[in-house]
């Protein structure tokens, strides 16, 4: 057996959890265990399973090609730091009682460092329109070899500096920016603090103006994008009060920072109004205004019926016209009748004529 990657060492802080990963070949395929051993003088190796340390201890391995096993150690305290160990053999009397195994076990180390967590004092300052977020770390046991600041995944500045003291200003309101930010400073380990804008729910509707038809379903939606999470939503109507799910025709859902209300088989006269949606967290309340619209089945048909109106007065002035409209007398020769008038230009012409046949 043989390793193609062993553990790397690392630098850990109280409450983290650390990962460690070894990989070996040979053939037959050979089984990988982890040991450890403390910092303790009088610590010796003791082999880890899946589930050790009250179940902090997790060891996934697979052997396909070649054997592979990652061993994780999550809320890590000062005890876990030690001599950690990836031990690999193929040797078929590897695991036996009495028999000496004619192959040795193979090892790989790594050192595990865990350092207790220093203390981060954050704050938020509101100074002319902006928020100053800052992080003083106290007495780090590890250097410091930069700070960066995060919003979710997205990083919003880095720099290099190796103070203890970092901060970072947002143009705008509190209610504007409220979420989660994190400085990190930079170094082995990475040390994270949290600092916190929190407001009152800043409520807001999905659709502030609703349409239904009279007979179906209508559904109002209102979300929170602010932190912190509400903890209870309730919804109001204009003139008639807190809507219950009792009532059997409102059905509220509400999940985190999103609550839902239907309202089944809506009516013009009952249902149609304005819908207030309240939040409340622990900085207080909020709320939003929905305005429902409910419209006769109907409704739908109108265009159609206007445009059948349309042509069906169309039609009607055209045949009025065409009634109203006198035709040409033709008078028919073989009847008898007189023969047509003919034309001045006509009369004349002939006149000419005559006048230079008498010349």
């Amino acid at each position: 057996a043989g390793f193609i990657k062993s553990p790397l060492s690392q630098k850990r802080l109280t409450q983290d959890s650390v990962e460690l990963y070894c990989e070996a070949i040979g053939n037959p395929i050979p089984e990988i265990q982890w040991w450890f051993e403390g910092n303790d003088p009088n610590d010796t190796y003791a082999q880890l399973w899946d589930g050790a340390r009250q179940d902090r201890v997790k060891i996934n391995a697979t052997y396909n090609l070649h054997s592979t096993s990652t061993i994780s150690i999550a809320n890590l305290t000062s005890d876990d730091s030690g001599m950690y160990e990836c031990r690999a053999s193929n040797d078929p009397d590897r695991n036996h009682l009495s028999k000496s195994p004619k192959v040795k076990w193979i090892r790989s180390q790594a050192n595990v460092f865990v350092i207790e967590r220093p203390e981060i004092t954050t704050q938020v300052t509101e100074v002319s329109g902006k928020l100053v977020l800052s992080c003083n770390v106290s007495a780090p046991q590890s250097r410091i070899t930069g700070h960066k600041w995060k919003h979710g995944e997205k990083v919003l500045e880095e720099d290099d500096s190796t103070s203890s003291f970092t901060s970072y200003t947002i143009n705008g309101k509190r209610e504007e920016h409220s979420g989660v930010y994190e400085c990190v400073y930079e170094g082995p380990p990475e040390i994270i603090g949290q600092v916190n804008i929190s407001v009152a729910p800043q409520v807001v509707a999905y659709k502030k103006s609703e349409h239904g038809n009279e007979g179906d379903t209508g559904v109002l939606t209102c979300k929170n994008p602010s932190f912190p999470a509400v903890t209870s939503w309730s919804w109001y109507k204009s003139g008639h009060g807190r809507l219950e799910n009792a009532s059997g025709r409102y059905i509220i859902k509400s999940s985190g920072n999103k609550t839902e209300l239907r309202i089944h088989k809506l009516d013009i006269e009952q249902d149609t109004g304005d819908y207030f949606c309240n939040a409340t967290n622990s900085f207080g309340n909020g709320d939003a205004t929905v305005n429902l619209r409910v419209r006769s089945r109907l409704a739908a048909l109108w265009p159609f019926l206007g445009i059948v109106a349309e042509v069906l007065v169309l039609v009607t002035i055209i045949f009025i016209y065409e009634k109203r409209r006198k035709p040409d007398e033709v008078p028919d020769d073989d009847d008898g009748g007189s023969a047509p008038l003919k034309s001045n230009a006509t009369n004349h012409k002939d006149k000419n004529v005559r006048q230079r046949n008498a010349n």
